[in-house]
Formats: structure tokens, sequence, C-alpha cells
């Protein structure tokens, strides 16, 4: 490019390290860029769950907006925070090769966990988080938890939780993983946790032809299949759904569950499919759930969001 690439990202430190690495990445194949910070809805408004805003893709729209208006060429996000379906004229140019895909408990000692019946409050502002928690820990209260990842490790040593949720990933990327972090291996993830994603304006070739470069082509894969599972299931409602897809040799093996608001209910999947039939894999498998109690549970969930309990 004749000019330098602008990136556009959220300016938390998370969100900048993401930024950063793009850009370290895109120099050393000989491509100019700049970095644009803004500052998105979801990091403004931090009384409120993000299931209440009721704004899809809360965290992306404002650089959703920064790129149809030609501020910016190229936008870096978190993938798990992209709505499963781009603005119009706005497209997928390269998911980067992804990081550690699981949860984390930050925790004030780990012993409430060891008596099933014992009582605890933990933090997280994810409903997927909250309902996969509370299936496991039936007796434990789950508090709601909002801002970047240096606000909320914060706000849990100021508070009388026993731990908090996170994703692993973006704490090992600015080095504040605690040492005795327990990993929670159970906990289905996020569609798309611990991957980057890039997203430019498909009239903008030479934006879409220089971050196309540094796709990573297992972790498109894998990621396709689970926002594929969530994009089938979803509805346009927000529920807690997680999928992971893992790819090894010529295999892919797949997870994914759906649960009731307060974790009451869970339906599981998991199948594993060749590389060379992957085509509609995470629809094929939300279809399955939807077919097996998931319609069911879905309208649930959107009877639950659209009345809730005061």
């Amino acid at each position: 490019m004749n000019k330098p690439l602008r990136i556009g990202t959220r300016d938390s430190e998370l969100a900048m390290w993401q930024a950063e690495t793009v850009q370290a990445q895109l120099a050393r194949l000989g491509v100019d860029s700049v970095l644009h910070p803004v500052k998105s809805t979801g990091d403004i408004i931090l009384d409120k769950p993000l299931y209440e805003l009721g704004i899809t893709g809360i965290f992306t729209k404002t650089l959703d907006i920064a790129l149809i208006n030609g501020e910016i060429d190229i936008a870096v996000h978190s993938m798990k925070d992209v709505p499963t379906a781009l603005p119009k004229g706005m497209v997928q140019t390269a998911v980067l090769e992804r990081e550690v895909t699981n949860d984390v408990l930050i925790h004030k000692g780990d012993h409430f966990l060891l008596d099933e019946n014992g009582k605890a409050t933990i933090a997280t502002g994810s409903l997927r988080r909250k309902a996969q928690w509370l299936h496991r820990y039936k007796n434990h209260t789950v508090t709601d938890l909002r801002g970047n990842v240096n606000t909320r490790l914060i706000k849990l040593i100021e508070n009388d939780w026993q731990g908090a949720i996170f994703a692993q990933a973006g704490l090992k990327r600015i080095k504040l993983l605690p040492k005795d972090a327990m990993e929670l291996d159970w906990m289905v993830p996020a569609p798309a946790q611990g991957a980057m994603v890039i997203v430019a304006m498909q009239e903008n070739q030479e934006a879409v032809n220089a971050s196309s470069q540094l796709n990573h082509l297992p972790s498109e894969q894998a990621t396709t299949i689970e926002r594929e599972f969530l994009r089938t299931l979803e509805g346009g409602c927000t529920a807690p759904i997680g999928a992971l897809a893992t790819i090894k040799d010529q295999t892919v093996y797949f997870k994914g569950c759906l649960h009731a608001l307060d974790g009451s209910k869970e339906l599981v999947i998991e199948k594993e499919t060749t590389l060379a039939q992957i085509a509609n894999f995470g629809k094929r498998c939300a279809q399955e759930i939807l077919d097996n109690g998931g319609k069911e549970l879905m309208q649930n969930i959107k009877d639950e969001q659209n009345n809730p309990v005061n």
C-alpha cells in the first residue's frame, strides 16, 4: 500500500496487544501500518450485564462504523466477540493462529470446590460460563462481572467473591495469568474463543490482500465450524452456547453444548468427521441439538429474556 494500513482496535490492554501482534506480523510481510484505538460501547457501559444491553456485536459495532466510513482499513477483534453475520460489504480476511481455548478460574483458595455441597460466589459476565458453572455447582451463586481483563481482576480483589472466570488466552497474552489459576477443562469454551480475527471492507482490495496473508487455515476451519454451530442455534437470541472443534491429522473432533440460563438443563453433542467433510458440519451438529430438545430450550431462553423476573 502507498499509505500505511490503518488498524482499528479497542483500546484495552488486551485489544492493543492483539492489534500490535497483527501490526508486527504485517511488518514482517513488508506492510506498513498504524494503530487507531477506539472505545466500544461494551467498554463504556459497565453497570449492566451484556445480555441486557440488547446490542448485537457490542464490542465490534464502533469499529464496524469506522470501517464503513473509511476511517480505518482493517479491524482486529477477539473472534468470540464478533457476530456470526458481518455487516453488508464487510468480509473476514484472516483468522490468526489460535491460542489456548479453555477458561480458567482465578480464585482465593480452591478449598471451596472440594465440597460439592459447599457455598461460594463466582463472578462472570458470560451467560455460558454462568450456566455451565451452575450446572456443576448447584449451590453456588454467580454474580455479574463486567469490564476489560484488568478491571475484572481488580474487582475480584475488591469483592468478597471466591473466584472469577476468565479466558486463559487473554490472561496469557498480557502476562496476567496467575500460577495457581485453575484450568476448567470440563467447561466448553465460547465459539472461537482464543482466536483473533481480521475484518475489512470487501471493496478495499489492498487491505483484503495484505491482511489475508496472515490467515492460519486450521484455526479458520475450526472457528468456522464453531460459529456455524452458534449461528444455527442462536436464532437472534443470546444463549449459553459452547463449542469447540479441534483438528488432529485429518480428523475434526467437535463438542458443543446448550444450557438453560440457570444451568438446570444441559444438551451436549460430541461428534467427529474428516476434514474433507467439514462443509456444514457445525450446522449439522446444531440441528441435532435442536431436534433433541434444543428448540424448546431455546424458546424458554427467549421467553425468560423477554420477560425477566425482577
